[in-house]
């Protein structure tokens, strides 16, 4: 099947964690481990080198972007889910990163635009085309809270227009926003060809419950490339399955169950510090899983905030129907084998 069909299918694209041991040094054994579950679990598509894999594995202290790249292929090579590398940086390291995922034998790459904060919207569609013409290209609209940076309809309309583009993952936390890059798809009559995915993981479900409506134009969000779809990623994939068996019907209970999974990223992402906790809190469910040996990150500084655990605590408690700890139990020992 082709990129742009796989993609506009709908699929479930984990954003995938970094594991490293207690010396905060890579632990091979439970990266591969990790990419396995997400292929077991049903993903349609991997994201790596992204936000949850920590930006700074391209620092040359750690040098660990071509290795976790190259972990994450070789573990998915014979099946046919979607690869994507993040790329991010000023020009040169844009061009660097979108060769190497290239050449390694990736499908595309989720495209950052943060390192341009004062960049002008023609020099960021300038930008964005050069790395189109190296790799297919999924957009990135990511929120101000963490790095990211408003990006009018203007910039949208004119990026729906670039051939290589793809995808746009839609993370801006804002309805508003959302709805700018939607009506700019629908605007541009290309969107048979270019596919939303949710990374608004504050309204995850909702927004694949959503058929947002111009004039006659009808766009859906067909899936999602979240790092909250790194934990519980089983369960994930039954959810998209059930908006997608059932794309014009919203029950109640659809409504409630977006609800609790809002309420859940919630502690996992540590939304009342500013989200500093995400990343910890996405390894400290797949510590309890067993999946992950503890919670490091690259930067000792970066853990729980305070209060986080108790919140995570919470959710675990209220939610277990959004967990998929059975299914990890029964094959934790092939995927660490």
């Amino acid at each position: 099947m082709h990129l742009r069909e796989k993609l506009r299918s709908g699929l479930v694209i984990p954003a995938h964690p970094l594991a490293l041991n207690g010396n905060r040094k890579l632990d091979e054994r439970r990266q591969r481990a990790l990419t396995r579950y997400y292929v077991a679990a049903g993903a349609g598509g991997i994201a790596v080198g992204v936000h949850t894999t920590q930006f700074a594995i391209r620092d040359p202290r750690f040098g660990l972007l071509e290795p976790v790249l190259s972990l994450a292929l070789e573990e998915s090579r014979g099946t046919d889910i979607v690869k994507i590398a993040g790329v991010c940086g000023k020009r040169s390291q844009a061009v660097a990163e979108s060769q190497l995922a290239k050449e390694l034998g990736f499908d595309a790459v989720l495209l950052s635009l943060a390192a341009l904060n004062d960049a002008t919207i023609q020099e960021l569609l300038e930008h964005s085309r050069i790395v189109a013409s190296l790799i297919p290209v999924m957009g990135f609209y990511l929120q101000p809270a963490v790095g990211g940076r408003f990006l009018p309809y203007e910039f949208w309309r004119q990026f729906v227009e670039i051939e290589n583009v793809v995808a746009i993952k839609i993370a801006a936390f804002n309805r508003y926003q959302t709805i700018d890059v939607v009506r700019a798809l629908a605007d541009s009559g290309r969107a048979q060809e270019i596919t939303l995915y949710t990374g608004n993981d504050d309204n995850i479900l909702n927004d694949l419950l959503t058929s947002f409506a111009f004039g006659n134009q009808r766009i859906r969000i067909a899936g999602g490339l979240l790092g909250h779809w790194a934990v519980w990623t089983k369960t994930a994939v039954s959810h998209l399955a059930l908006v997608k068996n059932n794309p014009d019907a919203i029950p109640t209970e659809q409504l409630t169950l977006a609800q609790q999974i809002t309420d859940a990223n919630a502690a996992i992402f540590d939304s009342a510090h500013g989200f500093h906790g995400c990343i910890p809190g996405i390894h400290e469910i797949l510590r309890r899983q067993g999946l992950l040996e503890g919670r490091w990150c690259l930067d000792p500084n970066e853990e729980l905030s305070p209060g986080q655990m108790d919140e995570i605590e919470r959710v675990c408690h209220s939610y277990p129907h959004l967990q998929d700890d059975a299914f990890v139990q029964e094959n934790m020992d092939d995927w660490l084998r």
